[in-house]
């Protein structure tokens, strides 16, 4: 493991975004220390203090109006544009950054490792609370360039077990009523100077189940006493999988995995139980029952063959995150002017992966979107999750430019 220091004083932008304003560009050094301070003292969901007082310790310092403390440890930050409005009803713009990191321990060698044993952030969050700082600096600098509100949330425990919820229900989206939502991702998947944006499913639902099966255990010379949890499992595994093969349209898109299988203690011993998880992953809702009950039905029917009984729980995560059509094509026009050119926007990005965020878009129409940070000539491509991920902090500065113009573009004031 490398020396663990404070962070090093980062490098302004030097790669070629030509479409930064000189402001956002000038505060590139400072997203950077932002997001590698914040790097080197990960949190868990629901246990982000450090976090939220770094958050907090800004905002009184910006003097922008906020309150602390919402769902545990998330922050509210509230700023009123000064611009003349076009209308009468002022629009109300929320901007989600979620902020909680991971239990992975961090192998990357680099002066700002994670300071916390067997923590680490693993996903970008760490690079998401820096760049709503930094779009939360510059728009409180520059209240005349916009009308309206804007509602930063900075959420804690997406990674588990959801933030998102209990901010919604501690009144986050009222007073003022926010009309709609955006939210960004750092995506390794996607190399720096790119963004992900589409209107539809971009994420897919997130739900686990658990199973024991319960057999009679016995002598392995003498299988006729005995039913063996470990064939009633394994027939189980196999027969989820016509799940998706057989159940789902083959046009949609669907996954059940069964990621842990544990049963027996012995050579010559019969398990008399076997344990079995999974994830079940979707975009269309109609499958949101659908499946769950076809896994029940196999689980049941293989049981009963065999004379074995059965436990399940099944627990639905997260929804599915729809973006809006109206709103993400407002991020699709904004993010075009940010990287200039059409290759520069992936619009049919899509993942398995599931995010929190899709409670907000139930409740308010709105765009979460990728932003490509990866750089393989640097060694920054491995995959979220990863010990070793880290990505191109270039993307923070891209982060700022692309909410503020989200901003201006949702709330725009007469000039």
């Amino acid at each position: 493991m490398p020396t663990l220091s404070r962070p090093t004083t980062a490098q302004p932008l030097t790669t070629d975004f030509s479409a930064l304003r000189p402001d956002i560009r000038a505060l590139q050094a400072k997203l950077v220390n932002w997001r590698r301070a914040i790097h080197q003292r990960p949190e868990l969901g629901f246990q982000e203090e450090i976090t939220a007082k770094f958050i907090g310790d800004r905002l009184r310092e910006w003097n922008i109006a906020h309150q602390s403390g919402v769902a545990t440890t998330g922050l509210v930050a509230v700023i009123e544009g000064t611009g003349k409005g076009i209308g009468e009803n002022l629009p109300v713009l929320g901007i989600r950054a979620d902020m909680d990191g991971l239990p992975v321990q961090e192998l990357n060698e680099v002066d700002y490792c994670s300071v916390h044993d067997g923590k680490m952030h693993a996903c970008g969050h760490d690079g998401h609370v820096a760049i709503a700082l930094g779009t939360a600096k510059y728009l409180n600098e520059h209240r005349d360039r916009f009308a309206g509100t804007v509602k930063i949330l900075f959420q804690p425990a997406e990674e588990g077990p959801g933030g998102a919820k209990p901010m919604i229900a501690a009144g986050v989206l009222k007073n003022p009523d926010v009309d709609a939502l955006v939210g960004l991702h750092l995506w390794n998947n996607l190399p720096l100077g790119t963004l992900g944006v589409r209107d539809g499913a971009l994420m897919a639902a997130t739900e686990f189940f658990t199973c024991t099966v319960q057999g009679k255990g016995g002598h392995g010379a003498i299988p006729q006493q005995t039913i063996d949890a470990v064939v009633v499992g394994a027939q189980i595994v196999s027969a989820l999988q016509t799940v998706v093969s057989r159940n789902i349209d083959p046009m949609k898109s669907a996954v059940l995995t069964v990621g842990e299988f544990k049963a027996g203690t012995a050579v010559n011993v019969i398990a008399d139980s076997a344990y079995l998880s999974g994830t079940v992953r979707y975009f269309e809702s109609e499958y949101g029952s659908l499946i769950p009950e076809r896994l029940e039905q196999i689980i049941a029917g293989v049981c009963a063959a065999h004379g074995a009984s059965y436990d399940l729980d099944y627990q639905k995560l997260y929804p599915p995150v729809i973006n809006d059509s109206a709103i993400a094509e407002l991020v699709r026009s904004v993010a075009l002017s940010v990287v200039e050119t059409p290759v520069g926007v992936v619009p049919e990005c899509q993942t398995m992966g599931g995010e929190d965020v899709s409670f907000f878009l139930q409740e308010v129409p709105g765009c979460y979107f990728f932003l490509g940070s990866a750089n393989s000539d640097k060694g920054l491509a491995y995959p979220h999750h990863h010990p070793r991920f880290d990505f191109d902090e270039t993307a923070l500065g891209v982060g700022v430019e692309t909410f503020v113009r989200i901003v201006e573009k949702f709330c725009p004031a007469e000039h």
